[in-house]
């Protein structure tokens, strides 16, 4: 949320509250204070989004460089396998398997390597945690966006009512507060739980 909308919040609770509707720049002002916090929760979940999917996609690219590495490897030692078993010099035999074998083992630990944790297996663990952090993230930025548009309506709609006087204004405002309390409350603790609406508006 910008400076200027701030500002023109404040002017519309002002005036509310000089022309006697008290109630009513409480509630703007109310409305504006849960804005501000669901645009700075959605900017700080939109963050880390971005963040964890540049990481998953690092994990990912490392990933796959290890499978090639692995192959590569494999697809070497199993030559100097062959080429061992058609050395006659026993000298140049032992020095092949040796290698083949190194080649082997190397292969080995770049499909698991609990130690190092550096292995195919643990990129992909680390890869896919990293995925499903990005998604609970990205749930919390729809959760906090579709907040921050009710808290917008609200105040909207109680700007208006201090103009026309029209009550059901008010009301109307107060129920958009309540929901977007509500969708702010999903986003710090229910993420997934409107994934419907996200996945219909996507599609």
């Amino acid at each position: 949320m910008s400076a200027h909308e701030n500002l023109e919040h404040v002017e519309h609770a002002e005036h509310a509250s000089h022309g006697g509707n008290k109630k009513i720049a409480l509630l703007i002002s109310v409305l504006a204070l849960f804005l501000a916090f669901s645009e700075t929760l959605g900017k700080s979940a939109q963050t880390a989004a971005i963040t964890e999917n540049v990481h998953a996609n690092d994990l990912w690219a490392f990933y796959q460089a290890k499978h090639i590495r692995g192959t590569i490897l494999r697809t070497g030692a199993e030559h100097m396998q062959i080429e061992a078993e058609c050395a006659t010099d026993p000298a140049v035999k032992a020095r092949l398997d040796k290698t083949a074998k190194e080649w082997i083992d190397a292969a080995k630990r770049y499909d698991d390597d609990p130690e190092g944790g550096e292995g195919r297996k643990q990129l992909m663990a680390k890869a896919q945690a990293a995925e499903h952090k990005r998604g609970l993230d990205m749930a919390r930025y729809h959760n906090y966006e579709f907040a921050s548009a009710a808290f917008q309506i609200g105040i909207v709609l109680a700007s208006a009512q201090v103009i026309t006087s029209m009550v059901v204004l008010g009301w109307l405002s107060g129920l958009l507060g309540v929901a977007g309390v509500a969708l702010t409350s999903l986003g710090l603790w229910a993420p997934h739980a409107l994934d419907f609406l996200t996945h219909t508006a996507e599609h």
